[in-house]
């Protein structure tokens, strides 16, 4: 991990070398807040301080609405009357204890009611996990289904794989299989549909090409703003995510 100092703080970035051919060095500020450095494999240390130090005012400006959603973001209690997302919409969460009852997770007039034997934030946590888990099976497969049609390129429905993961949404193997963030599930359909979309396209072009992201353009025109909305909201979405 390298630094960068600017403003009168320390900015962390991580370097990343290319083994394809390229001379253009890129930076990119993720929506959780962290600093990638993209560089061409024969870029020597000091060119790659300079090319950062150069854009250290952009890299500071980026960083400035990330800090403040931050500021925003509280650690989960899972208790009644917290609110969590289920497909963009906030739910009530509503903790019932019933030692007889069975343990489990139901949507019912507009709040999420989780109904447990010992009140427990810990359980409600692991119970509410598991629902979201079972939600994102149900709906990730249901989107991918309608569409499939309209990608052509796409002549067998791929194995789909959930795993939590911290910084991302969904990745593609070489061997086709989708894997998608399971917390995708609290977001909008249209952003759930861009990420299937982008990982569906990554089965014709491997790399973020130029035909990749002219791909992505026919399958999805607006895609920009429905991805900008999904990146405002990643601090939420992803709200104690271990």
């Amino acid at each position: 991990m390298s630094q960068l100092h600017y403003g009168g703080e320390i900015i962390c970035y991580q370097v990343r070398r290319l083994a394809r051919a390229t001379r253009k060095l890129t930076i990119k500020v993720q929506p959780d807040g962290q600093v990638e450095v993209l560089a061409p494999q024969t870029a020597s240390d000091e060119e790659i301080n300079r090319g950062v130090t150069n854009r250290a005012r952009w890299i500071w400006e980026q960083l400035q609405p990330i800090r403040e959603r931050l500021l925003q973001v509280h650690p989960r209690q899972y208790v009644s009357g917290e609110t969590h997302f289920y497909l963009g919409k906030r739910y009530p969460l509503k903790v019932q204890e019933a030692p007889r009852a069975p343990q489990q997770v139901k949507l019912l007039r507009g709040m999420l009611c989780v109904t447990l034997r010992h009140n427990s934030p810990k359980k409600v946590r692991e119970l509410l996990f598991d629902w979201y888990k079972g939600r994102a099976r149900e709906q990730f497969n249901q989107r991918l289904e309608r569409l499939i049609p309209n990608t052509p390129w796409v002549t067998t429905k791929p194995a789909l794989r959930l795993l939590t993961m911290q910084t991302q949404w969904g990745s593609c193997s070489h061997s086709g299989t989708l894997t998608l963030n399971p917390h995708l599930v609290k977001a909008p359909a249209e952003c759930i549909d861009y990420v299937l979309l982008h990982e569906l396209c990554h089965l014709a072009e491997h790399n973020h090409s130029e035909a990749f992201w002219r791909l992505l353009d026919q399958s999805m025109p607006d895609w920009q703003p429905i991805k900008a909305r999904l990146d405002d909201m990643v601090e939420l979405y992803l709200n104690d995510v271990r």
